[in-house]
């Protein structure tokens, strides 16, 4: 079969799928970005590739598939678009930013007949396929608990990152609800275990940045913890993105007869333990080690981010798409993820209420949300979100820090 050929919309994340796509049998033939560097940069690794500015131009190209690693809350709307016209979806981070949105998803995945698939890389590093794995295989039994934690701090003083993650007053991270970024501590729990959210309730850590720091961000939290209670019983506590102690992501599974975590600070290494009246034939009681590498070359899994997790999510993109092989995180996986994020951050406004997550399986749940088109960010410069991105809804930068950030970045309110 020939090369696939495929589209990049994003490319300051899009690129550094490049290698990846390329390995696993895409040819990428046309990119879009407004951002001139991006394109610069597009432009010396694919001299035979489209380039566009506009992604209307994009929407029209010739081209199999297209990768959306566009703005965060912003990939609905054109997965939609893509998918009317016939063209596999691969989108990352997050499915939808509104519930109206993922009802949208679901009903044009269904319409039309392509690919979906969310880029979800954190559940192909190495310790949380160890975890399937050893879950799949039976000796720990049912789960009953399991935590997933993303942290992900960063220097507020320093320029260059405030500069290249907040290069303008209503850029997406100066808006975004500690909740909603929550694939990647949610994913692997589900994918590892099958279990699917049903009901959701949040708590904040209200933490604001120093005085002095050079923000212009409009969340004052610093982590939403957030719990499920899934279709099976079990329940995990996770974090969306959080800023609380050092950078790093853990996961455990606690279940019948033992369980399977990562250890912070120890790298790929896991631990499993079993009850001492529940030892498998041939295990011991604690089991320290460093799982193997199943189907590839360590060496070349190296070369790809997120512990070899970006170079999983192409060959599982293309495997759907060529051979119909089965999706992953399919559209369903995703606007449930999606929908979790979202109600997790309405349970934090309303003091942790307990909320039913939707099944967009069912048109039911699809009518209950069709019109629910509350967000918190800005659409446009004028723009005031209906949804507080902060669990004080008061809360704002102060003018020291809003003086400061623009001293960096300019004062540009939106983005051109």
């Amino acid at each position: 079969m020939n090369n696939l050929k495929l589209g990049i919309f994003g490319l300051r994340r899009g690129l550094d799928y490049l290698e990846a796509a390329q390995m696993n049998g895409f040819e990428v033939t046309a990119v879009c970005d407004a951002d001139a560097s991006c394109l610069a940069a597009a432009k010396q690794r694919l001299p035979n590739a489209a380039v566009y500015t506009d992604p209307e131009d994009l929407l029209r190209h010739p081209m199999d598939a297209v990768f959306l690693a566009n703005f965060f809350h912003e990939h609905a709307p054109w997965a939609v678009r893509f998918l009317e016209q016939g063209v596999h979806v691969l989108s990352e981070c997050a499915s939808n930013a509104t519930m109206a949105q993922g009802v949208q998803l679901v009903r044009a995945d269904e319409k039309s007949g392509a690919v979906y698939m969310l880029a979800e890389n954190y559940p192909f590093m190495l310790f949380n396929r160890e975890m399937k794995r050893v879950y799949e295989g039976g000796t720990l039994g049912r789960a009953l608990y399991a935590e997933g934690e993303y942290n992900h701090p960063f220097d507020l003083f320093d320029a260059g990152n405030v500069r290249a993650l907040r290069s303008y007053t209503s850029h997406w991270r100066n808006w975004l609800p500690r909740s909603y970024y929550i694939t990647h501590s949610l994913a692997p729990l589900m994918y590892a275990t099958g279990a699917v959210p049903r009901q959701v309730s949040a708590l904040p850590v209200f933490a604001p940045d120093p005085p002095e720091a050079p923000v212009s961000n409009r969340c004052g939290d610093k982590a939403a913890v957030i719990t499920t209670l899934n279709d099976d019983g079990s329940v995990f506590k996770v974090t969306g993105c959080a800023a609380f102690g050092a950078h790093g992501n853990s996961y455990r599974l606690c279940c019948e007869n033992g369980q399977i975590e990562n250890l912070r600070g120890m790298g790929d290494k896991v631990m499993l333990r079993y009850n001492g009246w529940q030892i498998p034939e041939g295990m011991e009681e604690v089991n320290f080690y460093l799982p193997a590498p199943d189907d590839m070359d360590p060496a070349v899994l190296a070369k790809f981010g997120h512990g070899g997790g970006d170079y999983f999510v192409m060959r599982y993109f293309y495997n759907a798409v060529a051979h119909g092989a089965p999706v992953p995180f399919d559209v369903y996986f995703a606007t449930t993820m999606a929908s979790v994020a979202i109600l997790a951050h309405r349970s934090i406004l309303e003091g942790g209420r307990p909320i039913p997550v939707p099944d967009f399986r069912r048109e039911a749940d699809r009518a209950q949300y069709e019109a629910d088109t509350r967000s918190p960010f800005p659409a446009g410069p004028q723009d005031r979100p209906d949804l507080p991105c902060c669990s004080d809804p008061a809360y704002a930068p102060s003018a020291q820090q809003l003086e400061k950030y623009r001293a960096i970045v300019g004062d540009a309110m939106f983005r051109k």
